[in-house]
């Protein structure tokens, strides 16, 4: 491989971005392509599928045989709310393969004992997010109902891109939430991005179920699965 090929997909793996090396397998060379370069025709096409199901393969594309080995950061999952409903979503997030925080500042709440096995911070968001800012590859799931903990949290996860951002509350509670967030400077695209209620329509009524239901959107908006967005 080019040393500088290297040294440039190293550099996408320090800094959790997408990349997929493409090897043309009739001539052996290699070229890095980065989530979002402007790749036109049936190469382009196999690229989308590659960054969405994470998986390596080899393609054929205008008369070509390609490699695309593929480069993407293990997802992340950030739960803003240490209740019911995260004790019940962390450990199935883990074994879907998320990394997982839970952050809480209400320590009542945001105990040991609770969440054995679970990464989690009794602190602000503000506070517990600054080593680790969220990014593309994190899903921002805000659970608390409480806006002083939940609108900072949502906001930087909008303007970071974050692939899932959803929230917990009725269709009252979030109208009030647009108006902040629009108050706070955000698009009405932005803030469109939110899915809330939260989780998929499939009727969920404990903490549980409703774990399940988010669990399933947030696969879906990784893997861009074409599925209703309301729950």
């Amino acid at each position: 491989m080019d040393p500088n090929l290297l040294k440039k997909l190293n550099a996408a793996r320090r800094n959790r971005q997408a990349a997929v090396m493409v090897t043309d397998l009739g001539d052996g060379r290699d070229r890095l392509v980065m989530k979002g370069d402007p790749i036109a025709g049936e190469l382009g096409a196999a690229l989308t599928k590659v960054f969405a199901a994470g998986k390596s393969r080899m393609v054929e594309a205008e008369g070509r045989r390609f490699f695309l080995n593929v480069h993407v950061p293990a997802p992340r999952m950030v739960i803003i709310g240490a209740v019911h409903i995260s004790q019940a979503l962390a450990p199935m997030a883990r074994i879907a393969g998320y990394d997982v925080l839970v952050v809480d500042p209400r320590t009542a709440f945001a105990t040991k004992e609770r969440f054995e096995g679970t990464e989690l911070i009794a602190d602000w968001p503000e506070d517990a997010l600054k080593d680790r800012p969220i990014d593309a590859f994190t899903a921002l799931v805000a659970v608390t109902h409480d806006p002083k903990i939940d609108d900072w949290p949502l906001t930087q996860a909008l303007q970071a891109g974050a692939f899932y951002v959803g929230a917990l509350g009725s269709r009252k509670t979030h109208a009030r939430r647009i108006e902040r967030l629009i108050q706070a400077g955000l698009s009405e695209a932005e803030i469109g991005r939110i899915a809330a209620p939260i989780g998929l329509g499939i009727g969920a009524q404990s903490p549980a179920e409703i774990a399940v239901a988010v669990l399933a959107q947030v696969i879906a908006a990784l893997r861009r699965a074409d599925v209703p967005e309301e729950a």
